[in-house]
């Protein structure tokens, strides 16, 4: 009987050496929350054994039903009849076994009928059931508006809206695109508006909406008259009620058990998510962390999928007189996979506890405010962990999107031709990965959001640091590859700047970055490699390819290949 936690083993890795005792502290509020609730922890060890716990909960359930659902999902998908969204009925099967199972509402606080657990614990749920279903995570995650309406509305916001989700009462959606402005939301149009009484109403268009039937919609609005740019938009929360009209759903290449929907608002009632004005600049930008996330949980999730049926094919084929998994090619080909798969997971699971840091701080700031106590020290670690933040979560989900369409599509390779049968997985797979990066945020804009923190060095600190420490077990030499792709990283850099040429930067953006993630990934793998000696293959053969990669990278740089891009029209002819 599969589990998808306790059969992972690189996520039990991640989990065994989870770093969470000043989250979870201030999570439990020094765990006087036992007092209040008989089911809270009384302590640390008793916080990760629950989570333990619920984890192996989840990962039977993933293993054992929702990933045995998923292809009738995906051949019956979400259906729009008459206006109305039918999720498959495999999907409803699988809400309300995680309803029964009291696992919704999984980092909201007690108070609200939520089981408050760290967000970083949360991802590891997201990425199990995206392995098994990764049309279920894009209905499973949006409770996440949840914690924006915690964060900046009111307490009788929370009140309303909070315990419908944990119950299983509510799903939610961010109606954030429209027909003319996807990524580009500060061309955001749908209006809202104030009657004589001071009430919200909505009217106007959102397109490309996940989960757009949600009973709960975080919706970003032009609340400002005459404005056109970021500074005049709002977040209002409204109910998918009856002035919501479905337009029409999309029919998508994959993860058809979420239904994409174009939404119509007609005077919908709504309610002023926090201050006017602040719904992008603020509030979008704050959800952004989580939904980045989100979606590299989704794609690590589809990837671990994709490697497992990879590596079941390759063992159970024969050719030639023998398994293609001894043969040499197929063999590397699974090796870069687990390789691939590793690096993210180590770069995923560092991300989400310094989201976990920087959010549980946030919520320590205001506990010392509220208690007239000085905050100065915290608010100090705050303004850095946002700096790594603004930088881990882009990088994270460009990273770990392009993997999980590199592992999908080498799975399927692997397969040959009976994998592009769609009595295989993994043809599934393939087209439920193609999404990973472009939603949320193309590769193109993490690529936008991340070199920013690259070219201000913003792990300079770490990585000198790091050069200077003596690593046991036997994996000492690589740190001298690493040296070599930093001094490598620092020549393109100088490189790129001095040109003075900002379409240049942009265009060479993407080495840089990737440049700068050969080194944060490598030396976690070289701090895994201390902990657990098969690390050692992971770390040797990631830190090699990339110093072949970096070289890669400088070339593109600076070998003048970027300078056609002046010649662009006598090329695209």
């Amino acid at each position: 009987m599969p589990n998808y936690f306790t059969d992972n083993s690189d996520l039990q890795f991640h989990f065994n050496n989870l770093d969470l005792k000043e989250v979870i502290n201030i999570a439990e509020e020094g765990f006087e929350q036992s007092k209040k609730y008989n089911y809270a922890p009384i302590d640390y060890e008793d916080s990760i054994e629950n989570y333990r716990k619920v984890l192996e909960v989840l990962g039977d359930i993933t293993g054992n039903y929702i990933a045995e659902r998923a292809a009738d999902v995906d051949h019956e998908g979400a259906v729009f009849k008459n206006g109305k969204v039918t999720y498959a009925s495999g999907t409803q099967e699988n809400l309300q076994q995680l309803k029964q199972a009291n696992l919704l509402g999984f980092t909201f606080p007690r108070e609200l009928d939520g089981i408050n657990f760290p967000f970083t614990i949360y991802m590891m749920a997201v990425e199990m059931i995206s392995r098994a279903d990764a049309s279920l995570m894009n209905i499973f995650s949006l409770q996440d508006i949840g914690d924006t309406i915690i964060k900046f509305g009111t307490k009788e916001q929370a009140k309303e809206f909070i315990p419908g989700f944990c119950s299983g009462e509510y799903t939610g959606a961010m109606a954030l695109t429209e027909p003319d402005a996807g990524s580009d939301l500060q061309s955001v149009k749908l209006r809202a508006y104030q009657n004589e009484k001071g009430n919200w109403f909505l009217k106007g268009v959102k397109r490309f909406i996940t989960n757009g039937n949600g009973n709960v919609l975080l919706v970003l609005s032009r609340s400002e008259i005459g404005t056109k740019d970021a500074r005049g938009l709002s977040m209002f929360v409204c109910y998918g009620d009856e002035t919501v009209k479905i337009r029409r759903i999309e029919n998508k290449l994959g993860i058809h058990g979420s239904p994409t929907c174009e939404l119509q608002f007609n005077n919908t009632p709504a309610q002023l998510i926090g201050n006017r004005k602040f719904g992008l600049i603020k509030y979008v930008f704050d959800l952004m962390y989580r939904a980045r996330m989100g979606i590299g949980a989704q794609a690590l999730g589809i990837a671990q999928a994709a490697y497992e049926e990879a590596l079941k094919y390759a063992r159970d084929r024969e050719q030639f007189g023998k398994s293609i998994y001894n043969i040499p090619v197929v063999t590397n080909m699974l090796i870069d996979m687990r390789v691939m798969l590793e690096a993210d997971r180590a770069l995923f699971y560092s991300s989400a506890q310094t989201i976990d840091l920087k959010e549980k701080l946030e919520v320590k700031i205001e506990r010392l405010k509220k208690e007239g106590k000085l905050f100065s020290e915290e608010n100090t670690r705050l303004k850095t962990i946002v700096r790594e933040s603004n930088f881990l979560t882009p990088l994270t989900k460009y990273v770990i999107s392009e993997s999980c369409n590199k592992i999908t599509y080498d799975a399927l390779q692997i397969h040959g031709g009976t994998g592009y049968m769609k009595e295989f997985k993994i043809e599934r797979l393939v087209r439920d990965a193609r999404i990973t990066n472009i939603y949320e945020g193309t590769s193109q804009l993490q690529i936008v959001a991340a070199i920013g923190s690259v070219i201000k060095d913003v792990f300079k600190e770490l990585f000198d640091e790091k050069e200077k420490k003596h690593y046991k077990g036997g994996v000492q030499p690589l740190v001298n590859h690493l040296i070599e792709i930093r001094k490598i990283f620092y020549d393109c850099l100088k490189y790129v700047e001095e040109k003075k040429d900002s379409a240049f930067q942009d265009v060479a953006a993407k080495d840089l970055v990737e440049l700068y993630s050969y080194l944060y990934i490598g030396y976690l793998l070289l701090e895994q490699a201390e902990k657990e000696p098969k690390k050692v293959f992971i770390a040797n053969r990631y830190i090699l390819t990339s110093l072949a990669k970096a070289k890669g990278n400088s070339e593109s740089i600076k070998d003048g290949l970027f300078n056609d891009i002046l010649h662009a029209e006598k090329i695209l002819v």
